[in-house]
Order: C-alpha cells, then sequence, then structure tokens
C-alpha cells in the first residue's frame, strides 16, 4: 500500500526510514532486519536513525500508523467513487493485487504472523486495523445486498470476516510459489461467492 502523500508531522529523513523499514519488513519479516540494514541502506549511521526512532518498537508503532493511515486513505476513495457493493469490492480486492504485484506482503498480515514478539502497543494497533477493514467490509456486503449486487445469507460481519482472511492467506500461501495467480483465484472466488444476487430478488427489492 502506497501513498502519495505525507502526514505533516514527519520529516522527509523519518519517512525515509520508514520507507526502507516498511520493505525490509514485508520481504523478510519484522525480527528479520536491524536497524543496522536501515542505516546500510540510506547511508547514514544508526544514530541518526535512533534520533527519529528511539527504539524499533516506536519504528513498529510508526510503521503500522502510516499503513493504517494510507489503507484508510485508499478505503475512503473507494467510498469518495460510490458506485455498487460489489463495485467497492472488487476496488478492494485491488489495493491487495498491487502489493502481491510488488511482490510485497500486507504489512499488517506479515506483523500478525509474529504477534508474539510484539510489543503490546503494536498488537493492539493490529487488532484496530484488521477489526476496521473487518466493519467497512461489512457495510459493503449490506450495501450490496440492498442494491442486489451481493448476495449470501448471514452475518455480514462474519461474511468481512471471511473475506479479509481469504484475502490475507491467499496473499500468504501465492509467496512461496512467486505467482500472482494463485491469489487472483482466491479472490476472484470471494466475488462469485458473493454475487450477485438471483434477479427475482433484485425484482422485488426494486
Amino acid at each position: 500500500m502506497r501513498s502519495a502523500g505525507r502526514p505533516s508531522n514527519r520529516t522527509g529523513t523519518a519517512d525515509e526510514i520508514l520507507d526502507v523499514a516498511e520493505r525490509l519488513v514485508q520481504h523478510r519479516g519484522f525480527n528479520a532486519f536491524s536497524y543496522a540494514d536501515v542505516a546500510a541502506e540510506l547511508g547514514v549511521t544508526k544514530p541518526a536513525l535512533h534520533y527519529h526512532f528511539p527504539t524499533k518498537a516506536a519504528l513498529a508503532e510508526a510503521l503500522v500508523a502510516r499503513y493504517t493511515e494510507r489503507f484508510t486513505e485508499a478505503r475512503a476513495r473507494i467510498d469518495e467513487r460510490g458506485g455498487t457493493g460489489r463495485a467497492r469490492l472488487e476496488s478492494y480486492i485491488e489495493l491487495y493485487e498491487r502489493v502481491v504485484a510488488e511482490d510485497r506482503m500486507c504489512l499488517c498480515g506479515i506483523l500478525a504472523a509474529e504477534h508474539p514478539t510484539l510489543p503490546e502497543p503494536v498488537r493492539e494497533q493490529l487488532r484496530a486495523f484488521f477489526d476496521d477493514n473487518v466493519a467497512w467490509l461489512a457495510g459493503v456486503l449490506e450495501a450490496g445486498r440492498r442494491d442486489g449486487s451481493l448476495s449470501g445469507g448471514g452475518s455480514a460481519r462474519e461474511g468481512a470476516q471471511m473475506i479479509l482472511a481469504t484475502l490475507e492467506g491467499a496473499m500468504l500461501l501465492a509467496r512461496p510459489y512467486g505467482d500472482g495467480t494463485r491469489f487472483r483465484i482466491a479472490a476472484s472466488r470471494i466475488l462469485d461467492d458473493l454475487g450477485p444476487a438471483p434477479k427475482h430478488t433484485r425484482a422485488l427489492r426494486a
């Protein structure tokens, strides 16, 4: 997940540090890189990194906060474009497809795999990230059921949890093969299973 904008409370150097650290986490995992790795890539000293992020825990919190901010902004743009529930869901899936195309993992997804080793503030951030996405997806499912572009019964929240788990899991399973097709097959199955609503149901709603 990338974003052109930069929050006003960070310097350009801090964002450069976060850019490198984010890529390292998405490729190696949080526990498989050090400040020395970041410093070497940027051509700076480790004390320079500690000036902006005193501890690796502070760096992790900043990474998740920025990633969450970008994801929230991306969802807001989807909402601004409007369209059916299905169209919004397709746009959401495309967010994940772009990460897969860059041979990366969802930052929060890969951090969740290392959950037991993370500081509690970061664990809380991860739970908030996933809860927020589930809530948004549940709203999309409800909207799609109303406009007839998505089908399916049961709890919209449970459906949203299924979607998120499928996307995160498909991203993980596609990685060892270096094959984005595996992710796209899983994503297509989500859309196939969810809609559209039967014609007679849509007629009744109209």
